[in-house]
């Protein structure tokens, strides 16, 4: 099993910066593919970032230049900094990890296991 809990949520003014963080525990070397996805009231989940093993990312159109998925090995966790914040870009955002080989690590794939979330709002 394994174990992801996210921090670093809140509430900014648009043009802002967050940074998300993800601690994962447990086995964790199930996590070899880890990203974020998000979700807003009344919309869809929306794929955000995917890192395999530290390396190789992707990104959904809607935040390429703005958001950076980064991974620290050593202390089995995942970031996502979030510059130039819109107000669309406000949803709970989960922390999420598989372990599938890279051509399966894409943002909108569904991952085995994900954390409870935590709420970004943007506003204008």
């Amino acid at each position: 099993q394994v174990q992801l809990v996210e921090s670093g949520g809140g509430s900014v003014q648009a043009g802002g910066s967050l940074r998300l963080s993800c601690a994962a525990s447990g086995s964790t070397y199930r996590t070899a593919c880890m990203g974020w996805f998000r979700q807003a009231p009344g919309k869809e989940r929306e794929g955000v970032a995917t890192i395999y093993d530290g390396g190789t990312t992707f990104y959904v159109d809607s935040v390429k230049g703005r958001f950076t998925i980064s991974k620290d090995n050593a202390k089995n966790t995942l970031y996502l900094q979030m510059n130039s914040l819109k107000p669309e870009d406000s949803a709970m955002y989960y922390c999420a990890a598989d372990l599938v080989t890279p051509a399966f690590c894409y943002p909108d794939m569904n991952f085995q296991y994900r954390g409870q979330g935590t709420q970004v709002t943007v506003s204008s």
